[in-house]
């Protein structure tokens, strides 16, 4: 065994090229540039939906607690949480009541029972074509609304609450009347 040399392993370098370094990099920036607008729509579609869900959810309870209780409840835009602001917009929050004394536009009054409140929409701006709205037991709510929430996108990204004359609510991208939305 003498004669036999034991050969040392050839030592190589455990890391990557300059080259290769900059094509990983090409890599994450041009995914990121794809990927970062398509997640800043998605998070805006997010909290649009999240509003419009939270409103229509408001109608419902409102509609059916009128129907339980036999009597009129009422939606109204808040902005302290405890009472009707008709002056404000939608888009500072809304409270559910119940409107003893039935008056028009829906104002709480002391000693009507709040039901349920919600916070403000912070997302963007709501628009609708009642100050108030005022459910009855026998389905009936008297008129047809409209509440539009709208955000940066403006018009092409807005979405309509549309409540019937029964009270039930349904969402589109387009008016009551098949005409595209308008937002502020």
């Amino acid at each position: 065994m003498e004669g036999k040399r034991r050969r040392r392993p050839v030592r190589r370098w455990q890391g990557y090229t300059l080259i290769e370094l900059m094509l990983g990099l090409a890599v994450v920036a041009t995914t990121l540039a794809w990927g970062v607008p398509s997640f800043g729509t998605f998070l805006r579609d997010a909290a649009r939906t999240r509003g419009v869900n939270q409103f229509v959810q408001a109608v419902y309870v409102a509609r059916s607690e009128a129907i339980k209780r036999n009597g009129v409840v009422s939606l109204c835009p808040s902005r302290n949480g405890a009472t009707c602001s008709p002056s404000a917009q939608w888009t500072t929050g809304w409270l559910i009541f119940v409107n003893l004394d039935r008056d028009t536009p829906a104002a709480r009054d002391t000693g009507e029972p709040l039901l349920r409140v919600y916070q403000p929409w912070d997302a963007g701006h709501i628009t609708s074509n009642r100050s108030t709205l005022s459910f009855r037991p026998f389905g009936q709510m008297g008129v047809t609304a409209t509440v539009t929430f709208c955000d940066d996108r403006g018009a092409r990204a807005a979405r309509a609450v549309i409540i019937s004359q029964t009270g039930r609510p349904r969402v589109s991208s387009r008016s009551a009347s098949g005409k595209a939305l308008t937002c502020p």
